[in-house]
């Protein structure tokens, strides 16, 4: 490789980066007019395996805005970001898959502003298909893949043998 194409691979990791980080943001703040804007004119979003819908950003920002209104804090953690550029056939570099795994703790809304409630977390798998545009990197696929939950209330005690 040269060293033209090694900068621009940078180059396109650091924006893919910045996008999957202002995804987890605009859903954190609520900022549903940042998160449709995350999106490619064709893009769309599948919370099915948390229990949520599938469809395109303005479907899924609707459902997120009240789904999401429960919890007075959100704190969506992206990790471990698996990053593959052109990945469709005959591809000129202009898609990318990623693949990473989240951590995203809650706070119920309770008595106001939520400060004694319990937690809700989550964790799963995220898989993003992005599209380089005219405007930049822009989301064509959301996948949420949740594997585990865990709700308020008291844990069962330990089994003992």
């Amino acid at each position: 490789m040269t060293q033209r194409v090694e900068l621009a691979t940078v180059m396109d990791r650091l924006a893919v980066d910045e996008l999957i980080t202002d995804y987890a943001v605009a859903v954190d703040d609520g900022d549903w007019a940042a998160y449709r804007r995350l999106f490619a004119p064709d893009g769309r979003a599948d919370y099915r395996s948390a229990g949520g819908v599938e469809g395109d950003a303005v479907q899924v920002a609707a459902w997120l805005a009240e789904s999401l209104s429960l919890f007075s804090m959100r704190q969506h953690l992206i990790v471990n970001r698996r990053v593959t550029f052109g990945t469709l056939d005959h591809d000129t570099g202009d898609t990318a898959r990623v693949q990473a795994d989240y951590v995203n703790p809650m706070r119920f809304v309770q008595d106001g502003d939520g400060s004694s409630a319990p937690d809700f977390v989550c964790g799963g798998r995220y898989a993003f298909g992005l599209l380089r545009t005219d405007d930049g990197w822009r989301l064509r696929e959301v996948v949420v893949q949740e594997k585990w939950r865990r709700l308020p209330g008291p844990r069962p005690a330990p089994v003992i043998n």
